[in-house]
């Protein structure tokens, strides 16, 4: 891990576990936030920011009442492991987690401290907890999205290529949630007149390799699922998009604010901001057990009309009609 990428919302790095000590008897409140994309990630800030925002607008203000601690770029196996054990080890009041794999850590380590975990797929299918209304342990969040939502991506691609029939669908195959997205969209490809196939993302050389052995000719398409990978890997993905003349649908609507094709996904601005209000109550004393895991109830779908025109595709008008954010 880049010792860059470990920062906290008041001091450096390295203030971590000496700001934790000093804040023990001064009555404010601590909060460890995991991530795994890196602090220099375009989302990065607006997530803490939304976090911190939410926080505040139910009164709880950074430096006099709550302090959040806050590490990005958490995505090796090794560093995820590191930095579970050091949250853990700060006993703070609450600890904030983003994606099943830290999560999966976290859960390992305490069964004490309370968790609100974000942008998780299938916390119950995975055992993060007993069920969506009444999670039982002592996590409880907002889960990323149903499994249903995959099949709309397939359905998405060809709506704005009708001329595909064959997709190649990234995903991270040691995630459960990813596999299970790949699942439902195998299961809606027949019917859709295409055949479907998987790239593991595993390194940036792997999935060049995949990318570069699938493409040959216009009826090819990609599809990424949800992972923490997928974030990683956002500008090499768009690259070889570009490069191989793939239209290409994903999770979330920053890979088209960067110069992916089109997504359709949940907001994950809007989880963090979420999170806060969950936060608020458990350090006014509910429990996880007792708070249920949301659902998004809105997803957002985003179009790049220049990488569309660069691919040679016209957006359908109905496409278009239903977009939340069109990029021109």
């Amino acid at each position: 891990m880049r010792r860059r990428d470990f920062i906290t919302v008041i001091a450096g790095a390295a203030a971590w576990p000496l700001g934790a000590r000093a804040q023990q008897g001064n009555g404010i409140r601590r909060i460890v936030l995991l991530n795994p994309i890196a602090a220099s990630d375009p989302e990065a800030q607006p997530r803490l920011s939304a976090f911190l925002q939410g926080l505040q607008q139910l009164g709880w203000i950074e430096g006099r009442n709550v302090h959040v601690e806050a590490r990005w770029g958490v995505t090796d196996s090794a560093d995820i492991r590191k930095a579970a054990e050091e949250a853990v080890a700060l006993s703070p009041d609450v600890i904030v987690v983003s994606g099943s794999v830290m999560l999966a850590q976290v859960l390992q380590l305490t069964r004490s401290i309370p968790i609100i975990f974000v942008t998780v797929a299938d916390p119950v299918g995975n055992g993060y907890v007993d069920s969506l209304a009444r999670p039982g342990g002592n996590a409880t969040g907002f889960m990323m999205m149903e499994y249903g939502l995959a099949a709309k991506w397939l359905e998405l691609l060809k709506e704005i290529a009708p001329g595909i029939t064959r997709v190649a669908v990234l995903r991270d195959a040691a995630v459960t949630a990813s596999v299970g997205q790949f699942a439902v969209i195998q299961s809606v490809a027949l019917s859709l007149g295409v055949d479907v196939s998987a790239i593991n993302l595993r390194d940036d050389a792997e999935i060049k390799r995949a990318v570069a052995g699938f493409a040959r000719s216009a009826s090819d398409g990609l599809i990424l699922t949800s992972s923490n990978y997928s974030a990683v890997h956002r500008d090499l993905i768009i690259g070889l998009a570009a490069r191989y003349n793939l239209p290409a649908v994903y999770v979330e609507r920053l890979f088209v604010t960067s110069g992916g094709l089109i997504s359709y996904g949940p907001n994950f601005v809007d989880q963090y901001r979420n999170a806060a209000s969950y936060v608020d109550r458990i350090l006014k004393g509910e429990k996880p057990a007792d708070l249920p895991v949301q659902a998004p109830t809105k997803y957002e779908l985003a179009v790049n009309l220049k990488t569309a025109k660069t691919l040679g595709l016209t957006i359908p008008a109905a496409v278009l009609s239903r977009a939340d954010e069109v990029v021109e």
